[in-house]
């Protein structure tokens, strides 16, 4: 499933594309992702204006002129594709909405699997919305920081890892980048996290805000279905040092080692919550 970083590019694509454009035809093509959407969607959107796109954990938002905020989550397979004028491709099967613009460009959200979302409300009360309305602070904005984070973790019973999966904890962080960030900080995904001490709590949450941000760079990570609104590949699945590395020697004890990698320095992967965690029992404590 796409992490903040990811949505975070396909936002950024989008921008050139979207902002200031009218939306001169929406055509939808069934009535339903995951859930219902909207009653009238392709008529309550066509001629409105995009104001402002932005982004909220993982979901790409849409500011438009009447006050309403369309706003959608990928879920595990979904993609937004821009296409200009003599590129497109006939329709797929699971190209379910179609925007148009009045520069002429056609942007398609695709999902065969169909665990996306999308929803259309005020935006008036849009943080009152469930999507919204218990989401912790955003990993890359001023209100994350050591001391808030440590104050959001210091009694929680949990593990770590856990605790910054926690979309209350902080927004937009998935199993890829909570593995990476535990790692980069030199921290056990098995500690609990109220064991962190207020020194541990601010290192993690600079590493986490600069794993993202390295990863945005990169255009995010390209697994199964990922692409960049352009149709690109991310390529921050090269820079992993722990994701996925199972069996491989750690890369942050190497550069210790002076190149030897001892035999207890590979990644081991464990089962948390049902989801894979990749991390190096010799340098995270």
């Amino acid at each position: 499933m796409p992490e903040l970083p990811e949505v975070e590019t396909v936002m950024r694509g989008l921008r050139p594309s979207l902002e200031g454009r009218v939306l001169r035809k929406v055509v939808q093509r069934r009535d339903d992702l995951r859930f219902p959407l909207p009653d009238r969607l392709s008529e309550r959107l066509t001629g409105r204006t995009v104001r402002q796109l932005g982004r909220r954990a993982k979901y790409v938002l849409a500011y438009l002129d009447d006050g309403m905020v369309l706003f959608f989550h990928l879920g595990m397979s979904g993609r937004v594709t821009i296409l200009p004028k003599g590129e497109r491709p006939p329709l797929g099967a699971h190209d379910h909405i179609i925007f148009e613009t009045d520069q002429d460009e056609e942007i398609r959200y695709c999902d065969p699997r169909r665990f996306g979302m999308m929803d259309l409300v005020n935006e008036a009360s849009l943080e009152r919305h469930k999507a919204f309305k218990d989401l912790g602070p955003e990993p890359l904005g001023n209100e994350f920081n050591g001391p808030v984070f440590y104050e959001k973790i210091k009694d929680k019973k949990t593990t770590i890892k856990a605790a910054i999966l926690d979309q209350r904890v902080v927004a937009g962080i998935g199993n890829i980048y909570a593995c990476e960030a535990l790692h980069l900080a030199r921290l056990s995904p098995e500690r609990l996290a109220k064991t962190l001490n207020k020194k541990e709590a601010d290192l993690l949450a600079n590493t986490i805000r600069d794993v993202l941000n390295r990863a945005i760079e990169a255009g995010g990570s390209s697994l199964r279905d990922y692409v960049q609104a352009s149709g690109e590949l991310g390529y921050f699945q090269h820079s992993w040092t722990v994701y996925g590395r199972e069996g491989e020697g750690c890369r942050q004890c190497n550069e210790v080692g002076g190149g030897e990698i001892a035999s207890k320095s590979v990644i081991q992967r464990i089962q948390q919550s049902g989801r894979s965690t990749f991390y190096c029992p010799d340098c995270q404590h």
